[in-house]
């Protein structure tokens, strides 16, 4: 391979991790832990104590407030997902807040230091939230892109602190630009993805049984983007550990229909349909599954989206394309030396697809899956998560999910006051799916049957959606 990729810990290295002495952990408590509290509810007297298994470092804090309206002020979050116009909420979102309970930040063991947080430079860093009011159960979330483990904690943790329950994020095991450098295979990165979800759902559920003396009642899986790609693997090959799950736009990867078959034709029309707007590159882009409508979001989406994740994305399952360069040549003209806007994932060699082929998804799922997905998405098609849909039905497991597709909705939710009359929020459809997962996995109570979720022009987009009413 044309780079010296770092070994990274991938499947049988996080399962022995689990085994991995105890007595070896040092749990750190911040001065000042109980601020706020009044000498600390009766769930942070212990957590000195606390175990995450395998853990290399361990950090404990008692916290007046779990949700970013806490943790932003007292810096046990990053706020930078949050924010502008690249934000994962739009102004305006009225996030719950008020949740007291224990934190814990640490990290597993790992050979790349991507993850320069808390000044740690070392990757497998993850977060654990542990409210003083537990409702019996977790969910175990990663983030969205290139981002960190607390990238999810305004569209995922805060919704579900606020119902109670326990929250846990792992970085992936890679994190930043440059991801693509870390393991040794193409596909590796990927894969650690997968596997360190499955080695922070294990040990949350210990460390929750440790901290409340019982063992989580129910555990679900949820993720946006990038991060409901390792939600749905896990669905798919160890559904022992959840009682279902929730997935936003999640990035397909399959041999047939993956970011590689749809990137390429976008990166080499956009151009001229900027410039010209040439009707013809218009029609090539909505032929490759961009949906229509979404034209004004192009711009952003291209500089934004299409073309770093393309050149992310190639260089991790495909390096020999570009020779000795990394990651391609941004924003290339289409005709230059190894550009991306002529990629041609079926043109390439065998040991490509074998590659996407190790870490594809098939459809299999083992619990509950409800899908959300915009109808103006330009990073994750509405045609992606139609195709996924397609996977688990010929697998003969189409009663157990179900997709809403949200009328207006993009990617790009910080985005929608800029485009109020064409865009939607989608971060309010996805809050309202968990209460619907919870009654069809806790009370058999089948939620709506896949539909498209319209316009409501009486509701306030910002924080309503109603997934019950079927057009």
């Amino acid at each position: 391979m044309k780079q010296v990729r770092r070994l990274t810990v991938l499947a049988a290295t996080a399962a022995a991790a689990i085994s991995v002495s105890l007595s070896a952990l040092t749990v750190l408590a911040p001065a000042g832990a109980t601020d706020g509290l009044k000498g600390g509810p009766s769930s942070c007297r212990n957590m000195s104590e606390l175990v995450v298994p395998g853990a290399e470092r361990l950090e404990a804090t008692c916290l007046a407030d779990l949700t970013t309206t806490g943790t932003v002020t007292s810096g046990h979050t990053d706020p930078s997902p949050f924010t502008g116009f690249g934000g994962l909420s739009a102004a305006g979102t009225v996030n719950p807040s008020g949740v007291p309970g224990v934190q814990l930040d640490g990290y597993f063991p790992d050979t790349s230091t991507f993850n320069t947080t808390h000044g740690w430079n070392h990757d497998a860093q993850f977060v654990i939230r542990m409210p003083r009011h537990w409702n019996g159960g977790l969910v175990v979330a990663s983030p969205p892109g290139i981002r960190r483990q607390y990238a999810s904690d305004v569209i995922i943790s805060d919704t579900v602190l606020a119902r109670g329950y326990a929250y846990a994020s792992t970085d992936k095991g890679n994190s930043g630009p440059t991801l693509y450098t870390d393991g040794q295979q193409p596909g590796d990165v990927i894969a650690e993805w997968h596997s360190r979800v499955t080695e922070l759902t294990i040990a949350a559920k210990k460390v929750l049984a440790q901290n409340y003396h019982r063992k989580p009642r129910t555990t679900y899986v949820a993720g946006f983007s990038v991060a409901g790609y390792p939600a749905r693997r896990q669905l798919e090959n160890r559904p022992e550990l959840y009682d279902g799950g929730i997935v936003w736009s999640g990035v397909l990867i399959t041999p047939e229909r993956n970011l590689l078959t749809i990137l390429p034709t976008a990166l080499r029309n956009y151009p001229t349909f900027a410039t010209t707007g040439s009707p013809a590159a218009q029609q090539a882009i909505l032929d490759a599954g961009i949906p229509a409508g979404s034209e004004p979001t192009w711009a952003y989406s291209y500089r934004a989206f299409w073309d770093p994740i393309q050149r992310f994305l190639r260089e991790e399952l495909d390096p020999s394309y570009d020779g000795d360069t990394q990651a391609g040549h941004p924003f290339c003209a289409s005709g230059s030396p190894d550009c991306e806007a002529d990629y041609d994932l079926s043109a390439r060699p065998q040991e490509v697809r074998d590659a996407i082929s190790r870490v594809s998804l098939t459809g299999r799922v083992g619990k509950p899956l409800l899908e959300i997905q915009g109808t103006l998405d330009t990073a994750v098609t509405p045609g992606d998560s139609r195709h996924y849909a397609a996977m688990v039905a010929n697998q003969g497991r189409g009663a157990m999910t179900r997709l809403y597709e949200v009328e207006g909705g993009s990617h790009f939710e910080a985005r929608y006051s800029l485009d109020p009359i064409l865009l939607r929020p989608t971060l309010p459809c996805f809050r309202e799916a968990f209460p619907l997962l919870e009654r069809w996995t806790k009370n058999g109570e089948l939620p709506p049957t896949s539909h498209l979720v319209t316009r409501d022009p009486s509701a306030d987009p910002l924080n309503i959606c109603d997934l019950t009413t079927q057009p």
